[in-house]
């Protein structure tokens, strides 16, 4: 897969410390993925959530943070939308960020 707009990810970082390794363990296993179905994605991250228009929720170090990426099945690429702690998270749209 390839990640699109991995600078909101590591501007995340930045802010958040003890996130940059568990989100950048998250960004090899995803460049290295080939996934082609949400059905890929839940066998590897069984708490991840679906919602409409291909996008997912991921639960980063240990649900501490929320990572909302939207996917391109058929073109591999996955579009960064939102990083943010849990609280972050409850004040937004997930279908609309």
């Amino acid at each position: 897969m390839r990640l699109i707009t991995r600078q909101k990810l590591s501007q995340f970082w930045e802010t958040h410390k003890d996130a940059e390794d568990a989100l950048k363990a998250w960004c090899k296993e995803t460049e290295h993925a080939q996934w082609k179905t949400p059905s890929d994605i839940k066998a590897r991250y069984g708490t991840a959530d679906f919602l409409k228009n291909n996008r997912v929720v991921f639960n980063i170090k240990g649900n501490r943070y929320r990572l909302i990426v939207q996917i391109h099945y058929n073109t591999q690429v996955v579009y960064i939308r939102f990083a943010g702690t849990h609280k972050e998270y409850e004040r937004i749209n997930a279908e609309k960020i």
